[in-house]
């Protein structure tokens, strides 16, 4: 981690829930518009095993979302046509984070994305550029966080080390493996919130 006083140099951002609104609004709402619980899509990732190797496979990769949509459909009892554009049908750009990802990058933070994928082609691979100096998405590399070699990676791809790197994700889970290599972390939950943070760990305001 750098030294008291000192400031970071490097940012590395989640794509899902940080840089797009909460996903597990839009799930409930795919589960509303589906007539299924609530929490129903949730909890079948986290209890149900079968559900979970087809989701770490489809995010390493190893299954393309043409095979993975009726696999997972039918655990559901859904319809599988265009069942991954639907679960994210209520999520979207938060415009809060990309602004401050934009600001640190024009203050000379170089900035990275980490990102495990449900498939790789929906993100605004045109806007990247302006962005990020690095990309790691979980789908072209063949592995996924929480695996350390994610943010490894992901430093590597900016030309930092781990130390002189903020990583920012939604899920508490995440950040362990990211602060285990001397990253600082910010566990997102709304963007004036973690706005805040990263501007007391950047050293400057994100306008």
């Amino acid at each position: 981690m750098a030294s008291d006083g000192a400031t970071y140099r490097g940012l590395l951002v989640d794509w899902g829930g940080v840089l797009t609104t909460n996903l597990f609004d839009s799930f409930r709402a795919f589960c509303a518009a589906e007539g299924l619980e609530p929490e129903s899509l949730g909890r079948h990732l986290r209890e149900h095993r079968k559900s979970r190797e087809m989701l770490i496979n489809l995010e390493t990769g190893s299954l393309p979302e043409e095979e993975f949509e009726p696999m997972f459909a039918a655990a559901l009892g859904v319809e599988p046509t265009g069942l991954i554009d639907r679960l994210f049908a209520g999520s979207g750009p938060e415009p809060a984070m990309f602004a401050a990802v934009s600001s640190a990058r024009r203050a000379g933070i170089r900035t990275g994305l980490i990102s495990n994928s449900w498939g790789t082609r929906r993100y605004p691979r045109d806007q990247f550029a302006e962005l990020f100096d690095g990309v790691v998405i979980s789908g072209e590399v063949g592995m996924r966080k929480p695996a350390p070699e994610m943010y490894t990676l992901g430093a590597e791809r900016i030309g930092l080390p781990p130390e002189e790197c903020v990583y920012v994700d939604d899920l508490p889970f995440n950040l362990t493996p990211a602060a285990e290599l001397g990253m600082a972390t910010v566990r997102h939950v709304a963007a004036e919130q973690t706005v805040a943070e990263l501007e007391a760990l950047l050293g400057f305001e994100l306008r």
